[in-house]
């Protein structure tokens, strides 16, 4: 049977808020640190802004597709899918590499180098930190039942089965902050301007984005997108609303 804890006033003094103040000021100083490491003259690639571009006119024509008659859905379609000049088709031998792209750059692998030892040196310290200072610590109390799949993510560190998984350890309480703060500091840094560790970290493992793959599945979506006119069934909706209410 689970046991219900009595969590000392002390622990929330000196574990619990400082842990959280502290994980929002280095969240906000390696925002700001990575921002001055970031290299000046860097301009986008103009090539890859067009391409971003089409892929979003391709995508809001698919999600407004069934408000035009069907003879212009298909004029737009063939305007971005002809495999002569589409906007979407990309030719075999013109495929780029994005992997190969980024190591002929050297200033956008230094700035990716950057952008990971900013992230990753303030955590590894903290992280030490926190397992130094705080390990073995129970620091809340989720004031809702848990099943026992939460307990490997809301206990770390503490290996006692008898306690209830509501129950936070501070090193979990690390995790949390540490994955969680992104409301927060879109409402401090601004929304374009959030530090989001999940995203950074999905960065970490690819090497760019590859403007052909998106381009590839944008018109193999385009081609295969089965058009509906919503203009004749208007009517039908119309006089099906207006019944109800006479009824």
């Amino acid at each position: 049977m689970a046991e219900d804890l009595v969590l000392d006033t002390a622990i929330r003094d000196w574990v619990l808020i400082p842990l959280s103040v502290v994980m929002v000021l280095i969240g906000i100083l390696r925002y700001f640190v990575s921002k001055l490491m970031r290299s000046s003259n860097q301009a986008p690639d103009p090539k890859m802004v067009k391409e971003g571009q089409v892929i979003i006119r391709a995508r809001n024509l698919r999600a407004a597709a069934n408000y035009i008659p069907a003879k212009s859905f298909r004029a737009r379609r063939v305007y971005f899918s002809n495999e002569e000049n589409g906007l979407l088709y990309v030719p075999k031998g013109q495929a780029q590499n994005a992997q190969a792209q980024m190591f002929s750059d050297p200033n956008m692998a230094m700035d990716m180098m950057k952008k990971n030892l900013s992230m990753i040196i303030p955590q590894t310290l903290t992280f030490a930190w926190v397992n130094f200072f705080f390990s073995g610590f129970v620091a809340a109390k989720i004031p809702f039942p848990l099943t026992q799949r939460f307990r490997s993510m809301l206990q770390n560190g503490i290996d006692l089965s008898t306690v209830d998984v509501s129950y936070v350890s501070s090193r979990s309480w690390y995790f949390l902050n540490l994955f969680g703060l992104r409301g927060l500091f879109s409402l401090i840094l601004g929304e374009e301007n959030a530090t989001d560790d999940t995203q950074r970290m999905m960065q970490m493992s690819g090497f760019g984005f590859d403007p052909t793959k998106s381009l590839g599945a944008e018109k193999d979506s385009l081609d295969i997108f089965q058009h509906e006119w919503a203009l004749p069934k208007f009517e039908q909706r119309a006089e099906a609303v207006l019944k109800k209410l006479v009824s």
